[in-house]
């Protein structure tokens, strides 16, 4: 087999768009096949990190381990960074020591940091072990704080100068430094007692006169992080108030570490994805995850979800003669709890979303639950009318449209408010809103729904 007639990745994209297409897939899982080294070399060279790792994630686990035996010599340090938790693992054991320890060297320390918080402790030492020792250090410094905060979350490699220099100092500083950051945003100025005070652009000092003093050219929009601080609000905080990078303090207010634009959006990702997992009752999935293991997290919720179905239909049950004498009413019932579950679904959504992005606080709370009871009224009297005439046709039942017609305008009331305040009670009482609100959002407005069409029924029809 010959690449010289055949373009490399990098050259053009797949059929997609995307440069790790089906048909590159299957080239280089050939050469796997073949045990042909420098064919696999060729087709992974200009492949980014994350296509590698996409990559790793893709093909089943025989493939990936020879895979990475054929490759590992060439194995960069950013795949292993790339690579999804759930694998991350697995690939670290199949690696080659050396080539393992030489791969992580390449990385930058919250880069190791987010390797070995997911890894078994023999793993981690293997990984320590390949460390300089004051990489090793700032690792385990930085692995000292609490999880999920900034302390894990910053790099402890700063450019940083005293506030008193000028713009050709710092200049000169950085031409002749040999340890500076691959990429970094700012210059942080820190006083005497290593307290930063402020930041300036790599812009500004290129474009100002070497006497000019860098505390002249401060940004305004300078925010400090303390070392403990959550990373949802650290992300929160770039979001907010449009950050570059931010530098991180210890409790005594001493610069730490830097925290760049890149990590934070990467933490803003995650939760977004986990928000939108733990709405569905999923928790944290992966296309990578074993059936065992994808059962197990699934389980639980589909277990609540039993209970609150039995609920429901011991409430249907107490209406059990009424349904026998109006046959019509269990073929309608189904509509009023499905269309309340899906209005308190949309309150629900758009309520989490707001809690996440602290626009939704008890300032505005009762403003927003009001909103959503309208929205959840003007919804529901338009449908009712369409339900009201259904109703009426299909059964030949003035009565029976009014009945359904009710019913379905106030479950759709119940459903803007139960939407807007489950997940905001569940927030106050410290319960992750997005994984347990929809379970309790969808009970109210099912035995509500059912209830109040129910009863309704069994109070004018009978």
């Amino acid at each position: 087999m010959s690449t010289d007639d055949t373009p490399l990745p990098g050259d053009q994209t797949g059929e997609d768009g995307y440069l790790l297409d089906r048909k590159l897939v299957a080239r280089i899982l050939f050469a796997v096949d073949r045990g042909e080294q420098q064919i696999l070399g060729n087709l992974l060279e200009k492949l980014h990190a994350a296509d590698i790792a996409d990559l790793l994630e893709q093909i089943n686990t025989h493939d990936r381990a020879r895979l990475i035996r054929l490759y590992d010599r060439e194995f960069d340090g950013e795949i292993l960074s790339e690579l999804d938790e759930s694998i991350r693992e697995e690939v670290i054991a199949i690696l080659n020591p050396v080539v393992l320890a030489e791969a992580v060297r390449e990385l930058e320390t919250d880069d190791v940091v987010d390797l070995l918080e997911d890894l078994e402790e023999p793993q981690q030492e293997a990984i320590l072990d390949a460390l300089e020792d004051s990489d090793r250090a700032a690792v385990e410094q930085s692995l000292s704080y609490p999880e999920n905060s900034a302390g894990r979350l910053m790099q402890r490699e700063v450019v940083m100068a005293p506030e008193h220099w000028n713009v050709g100092q710092a200049i000169d500083y950085m031409r002749e430094a040999d340890n500076l950051p691959e990429q970094f945003y700012h210059v942080v100025l820190v006083d005497p007692r290593m307290h930063p005070v402020g930041n300036v652009t790599l812009g500004r000092i290129m474009g100002s006169k070497r006497t000019l003093h860098l505390a002249d050219l401060m940004e305004e929009s300078f925010q400090v992080i303390p070392a403990d601080q959550d990373e949802e609000d650290v992300a929160y905080a770039f979001n907010q108030y449009h950050l570059i990078s931010a530098p991180v303090v210890d409790s005594e207010g001493r610069l730490a570490g830097v925290i760049t634009i890149d990590d934070a959006m990467v933490v803003l990702d995650e939760e977004h994805e986990e928000d939108i997992l733990r709405l569905a009752g999923v928790g944290e999935s992966s296309l990578s995850d074993s059936v065992a293991g994808t059962s197990k997290r699934r389980l639980p919720w589909l277990a609540v979800n039993l209970c609150t179905a039995i609920c429901a239909s011991l409430v249907i049950s107490q209406f059990e003669a009424t349904i026998a004498e109006l046959v019509s009413l269990a073929i309608l019932m189904p509509i009023v709890a499905s269309m309340g579950g899906n209005a308190g679904t949309q309150s629900l959504t758009v309520a989490v979303r707001a809690l996440a992005t602290k626009d939704l606080t008890g300032a505005n709370v009762w403003r927003v639950i009001r909103r959503e009871a309208l929205v959840g009224l003007l919804n529901g009297l338009c449908f009712a009318v369409v339900l009201g005439v259904v109703g009426m046709l299909w059964f030949g039942s003035p009565m029976l449209g009014a009945v359904i017609g009710s019913a379905l305008v106030v479950n759709m009331v119940i459903a803007g408010f139960a939407g807007t305040v489950v997940p905001v009670v569940l927030d106050k009482l410290g319960v992750d809103p997005a994984l347990a609100s929809g379970t309790f959002v969808t009970t109210t407005t099912d035995v509500m729904g059912f209830f109040i069409f129910l009863g309704l029924a069994s109070r004018v029809l009978l």
